[in-house]
């Protein structure tokens, strides 16, 4: 039985716990509250309201970079910096008026801007250089990047793995022969491993694939394949140190929409075209298993595109254009590396040619939007 002074020792400490609580909630200051899971308030605007063409966020700062155009006319082209917390641009790098054009290719390594900038003459481009940001934060470019490439060669994808000093970078032929290349780039340093030609130019050349790069095993994980309803994507694997090419058949219908790779654990994720599937491999033994998207019931309208991966956190993200969740809009949702679905964000409105930027370290990320050249932040 329960004494009288039992009880109400029982209750001071009750008390106590409560109003610890509550002076707890107070001293928490604002800044500390987890914001909304979903898109947040944070809008990036360009700075000319042209169209934005190609950015990327700082995992390291809190700066974020992007290229925009007004298309149609007015020959503007500008890179800008933007702020990731206010999404104010910060400064306008570079404004062009002579008919030349800018593409963000990424942010690579620690926190280092690779912009191209596309020389035209008269309606053809007629070269490309490629400007280096380093660090982002100094909001200038600060040095020139060379790829060991030729005039008939257009860079496609730059993987943006940042905290890794080298990066993946496909490029392909546009003269008519569409020979593929991939090789291996520290972009700060300016140096570059051995291009490794890919030999399967049906699979891999007449689309331009999506790329992960494998920061463990050097190996750039390409998703290919003819393109043909019902048909079985293909797998690439470019080793960037042996220079060497094999693929193996993957599962899943259609296309390889996009590919992101979990380099500590050997696991990497694609989306595939005609199933709205999203599919789990394991490296090392080539195996692995597949999801559909929640809602989809396997139709092609609703496939998944974009995909992306938080290395701190462990999670994979995969963009769906026209949502299965939602009665309209767009959804990203969020796979742990098993393959359990951990997160579903809806109230967005993407692009064809959607693209997932994240900022692990404080669960957020952008992503591009078709109003006005825009960029919309979320929270996870």
């Amino acid at each position: 039985m329960r004494t009288r002074q039992n009880k109400h020792t029982f209750l001071a400490l009750a008390l106590f716990a409560i109003l610890a609580a509550v002076l707890g909630a107070i001293a928490k200051p604002a800044s500390a509250q987890q914001p909304p899971i979903g898109p947040g308030k944070v809008v990036v605007k360009a700075q000319f309201g042209g169209d934005i063409f190609g950015y990327d966020i700082d995992q390291n700062g809190t700066e974020g970079v992007l290229s925009e155009a007004i298309v149609g006319g007015g020959n503007l082209a500008a890179v800008e910096t933007f702020d990731q917390t206010t999404g104010k641009i910060l400064k306008v790098v570079k404004k062009l008026t002579n008919g030349d054009d800018f593409i963000t290719l990424g942010v690579v390594g620690t926190s280092v801007g690779l912009v191209e900038e596309e020389h035209v003459k008269g309606i053809y481009v007629s070269s490309r250089t490629y400007n280096v940001l380093n660090p982002l934060s100094k909001n200038a470019f600060t040095g020139s990047w060379k790829p060991p490439i030729g005039k008939k060669h257009i860079i496609n994808q730059v993987t943006s793995t940042q905290g890794s000093a080298e990066a993946a970078v496909f490029a392909f032929d546009n003269s008519g022969n569409f020979i593929p290349y991939v090789f291996e780039s520290n972009v700060a340093q300016n140096t570059f491993g051995r291009v490794v030609h890919i030999t399967d130019s049906y699979n891999f050349g007449s689309v331009p694939p999506p790329m992960a790069f494998d920061t463990v095993t050097n190996q750039a994980i390409l998703g290919g394949g003819d393109g043909c309803f019902g048909c079985l994507p293909v797998i690439g694997l470019a080793d960037l140190v042996k220079g060497t090419f094999n693929e193996f058949t993957g599962f899943g219908f259609g296309f390889v929409n996009g590919i992101a790779v979990d380099s500590a654990d050997g696991i990497f994720c694609t989306t595939t075209e005609d199933d709205a599937a999203v599919e789990f491999y394991t490296l090392a033994t080539q195996t692995g298993f597949e999801v559909t998207l929640p809602g989809s019931g396997g139709q092609q309208f609703y496939s998944g595109g974009d995909v992306e991966y938080d290395p701190v956190n462990k999670l994979f993200f995969v963009a769906q254009q026209y949502s299965s969740s939602a009665p309209s809009g767009s959804t990203i949702y969020v796979y742990d590396i098993n393959g359990n679905l951990q997160e579903t964000m809806n109230g967005f409105s993407f692009l064809v040619t959607q693209h997932i930027t994240l900022h692990p370290g404080n669960r957020s990320g952008f992503v591009d939007q078709p109003l006005n050249g825009e960029l919309q932040s979320f929270t996870y």
